[in-house]
């Protein structure tokens, strides 16, 4: 096959089309990143606009600008909003667009997994908001406790949006986090060996492995809920043998990690830019890659702190 030829093929097979389709099909990296970033900026509005209506209704003693279920919704929107829809999104956002770049990749390892992964997360987004335009939206706060979110204390459909929304959400993440893992170790350009990657990898790397562990728990979570919910089942109910401490161990579990999910992946970014513009390289490169990984490991052993008055046994 003539160079010609070739190169005639890899266009084809690499170039997005330039019509709607290609548009919306498209799994180039450097786009998806781009919308990663704009869509993680739209719910940080929505959340903005969310904790606004908030304060005016706290501006003056006696406001009736929202009646106390709604503000339980508002509230409940916000915290979900900023902690799952935008927080990690937006490094997401930038992960996506630099990993490729900065290991010599033409793209993600799995590039239609990419595509799936950033329309998952958009669909859940979208998901969830409908419920606010319905006037179902859910009103338990971010962090949805049991038994209060289960069905004889929250009849109405907020908690099921809640739940179905964060599944489809912990899909998204999960597949991303496989997707920045697999890339990050059998994409690198050669010579680049693992103590000569940028920092900005290790913190990527590191929050991958901290998802692909947290994120099913969370999962699990809502699963059992939207059962209880609506088929009878009692992971939650303590009246027919189940435990309200079960969500805030599967839901901890997957918390406080996300934390570091979302911490790491800026302190990458920083120790990626200090270096160039202070002109200097990085000092205790080692130290800093390992500081990285141990942060994303003993993340897991203190979920617990979340849970002081749960009556738990201290060890």
């Amino acid at each position: 096959m003539s160079s010609t030829a070739i190169s005639a093929r890899l266009t084809y097979l690499w170039e997005t089309p330039r019509t709607l389709w290609g548009t919306l099909t498209t799994v180039d990296h450097k786009t998806l990143g781009m919308r990663y970033l704009i869509t993680s900026m739209v719910f940080l509005i929505a959340g903005g606009i969310e904790a606004l209506i908030m304060r005016l209704q706290l501006a003056q003693p006696g406001m009736k600008l929202l009646s106390p279920e709604t503000y339980d919704q508002i509230y409940t929107m916000h915290g979900t909003t900023m902690i799952y829809w935008y927080a990690a999104p937006i490094l997401s956002g930038f992960a996506v667009y630099m990993v490729p770049l900065m290991i010599g990749a033409r793209d993600m390892a799995f590039p239609r997994a990419n595509a799936f992964s950033y329309w998952t997360f958009l669909f859940s987004g979208i998901f969830l908001y409908t419920s606010l335009l319905v006037g179902q939206a859910p009103h338990a706060g971010w962090f949805a406790y049991a038994p209060y979110t289960l069905k004889p204390y929250s009849p109405a459909l907020g908690m099921d949006y809640f739940a179905i929304a964060l599944i489809f959400l912990t899909i998204s993440q999960t597949v991303g986090a496989i997707n920045f893992i697999v890339t990050i170790f059998r994409h690198r350009a050669p010579g680049m060996s693992v103590n000569r990657m940028p920092l900005f990898l290790y913190s990527t790397g590191t929050t991958s492995v901290l998802s692909i562990i947290a994120m099913p728990a969370l999962c699990v979570a809502c699963v059992f809920l939207l059962l209880d919910r609506n088929w009878g089942t009692h992971f939650y109910d303590v009246t027919k043998g189940g435990s309200t401490l079960l969500w805030q161990q599967l839901f901890w579990f997957f918390a406080h990690p996300w934390v570091y999910i979302v911490f790491l992946p800026a302190t990458g970014t920083i120790s990626m830019l200090l270096p160039v513009f202070s002109r200097r390289p990085i000092v205790g490169y080692t130290y800093v890659a390992l500081a990285t990984v141990l942060t994303g490991a003993f993340g897991f052993g203190v979920w617990m702190h979340h849970m002081f008055a749960t009556g738990e046994p201290l060890m």
